[in-house]
Order: structure tokens, then sequence, then C-alpha cells
């Protein structure tokens, strides 16, 4: 378990960790919507805490721009607009890739390992169709990527960055055309780490982020993807 994963689990172990994580999953997947009030008994009763520890989780919300808190008013949820989502996957690119790079010239045998066992789930679960399982197959091979950087500080950005579109990326990922080339993405930056290419492995996790919200159509993303040499993976799998 990386520094940051200890950090993590310690965190949701406390009251204000429990209620902030299990808030911000509640938003990020749409259980909560845009502009809907967060009442603080009501959560409160509904996670068997106190007002205290729910207080302090939305104040945090608030720092990630997840809430806005009105004085005398409320907390009420800011949510993920498609404008957030396009910064974050432009954000992403860029930093994905730099951790694969980095991960080419760090990971250790375990961790490759485990992302080699990750990737045969992966193949397994895609053949039967099972697209709940692709979904956490998906932030497992993500989250050994993020750990075989060997970051901190990095792996913590991406972890956050990761799971602020993971209704995007659920979405995707029931898409049978997209969830076969998102493995034929994973495999080929796995096997661009396993051979210590740290170019390779930076251009081909830079493509694929881009390419996990390609079908979104958004313009900058688009030009990314024709500014990347080669254009879009796909075309080195096909």
């Amino acid at each position: 378990m990386s520094q940051y994963e200890k950090e993590e689990s310690s965190d949701r172990y406390s009251l204000r960790g429990k209620v902030f994580h299990q808030l911000r999953e509640d938003i990020l997947s749409g259980h909560y919507k845009e502009h809907e009030e967060l009442r603080e008994m009501a959560i409160s009763e509904e996670m068997g805490v106190s007002r205290t520890p729910v207080r302090e989780a939305l104040r945090q919300l608030e720092l990630e721009g997840l809430v806005t808190i009105i004085p005398n008013r409320g907390a009420f949820v800011n949510g993920i607009s498609e404008q957030d989502v396009q910064d974050i996957y432009l954000i992403r690119a860029r930093l994905e890739g730099l951790c694969a790079r980095m991960a080419a010239e760090r990971i250790d045998e375990s961790t490759l390992e485990e992302m080699e066992e990750t990737m045969m789930l992966t193949a397994f679960h895609e053949e039967q169709g099972h697209y709940d399982q692709l979904f956490k197959l998906d932030s497992r091979f993500h989250s050994l990527l993020y750990e075989a950087c060997k970051s901190k500080i990095l792996e913590h950005e991406l972890k956050i960055f990761h799971q602020y579109v993971q209704q995007v990326r659920k979405n995707a990922l029931k898409k049978e055309a997209r969830a076969e080339q998102s493995t034929k993405e994973h495999m080929a930056v796995m096997e661009a780490i396993k051979a210590h290419n740290a170019d390779e492995a930076d251009r081909l996790a830079t493509r694929h982020i881009l390419n996990s919200i390609k079908n979104h159509h958004y313009t900058k993303i688009e030009k990314l993807l024709e500014e990347q040499p080669g254009g879009d993976v796909s075309s080195d799998e096909e």
C-alpha cells in the first residue's frame, strides 16, 4: 500500500473522513443533484453521526469546489459541469502521461505483476460482458499506475481527478466498443512501462485519457488528439 493510500485509509476511519468521502462519492455519482441542498440534520441522522463531522465535511467539500455554503441558508451542491469534465480530462491527460513516464522508470516488480494480473482479469470480464467488473478493474489499473510512479504528490492529484469523473467513466465503459478499446490502450501502456520505454508510455497514456472523453466531441480534446504523434491511439491497435 502506498503512503497516499495509508493516509487516505486512515482518514476514512475518522468520523469527518467517513462523512466527507461518502458525501463526495454521492455528489460525484450523481446521487445529489446540482443545486440540491445538503441538510446537516438529515445527513447526520442518515449516517448516524453528530452534526459536527457533517459540518466539517461540508467545509472540506466547499474547499474542493463541490459545495457552496451560503451563510444562514445552507450548503448546496455545485456538482461537476461539462466544462469541469473537459478541464479535468485535459489536465489529467498531461499528468497521466507524466505518471506513465515516471512509472516506466520506477515501477517495481510486484506492482508490475499486479498490473499484469489486472489486465488478465480485464480481458476475461470484457469477454463475458461484465461491465461493472470492468469499471472496478479500470479503477484498479489506474490506481496501480499512479502507485508505480512513486510520487506521493502526483498519485494524490491523479486519484482525485480520477474520482471526479467516475460517472463519465462508468457510462463510457458500458459501451462495448469503448470498453474493448480501453483494454487495448491499457495493455499498450503497460507494455511500454514493462519495457521501460518512458517516451512511449507517456505518449500512450496521454492519448488514452484523451480518447476516453473523445466521444463527447470536445473541441479542445479533438484538437489535442490531432496534435498527438500518430493521431488516435486506435490507429495503432487496429
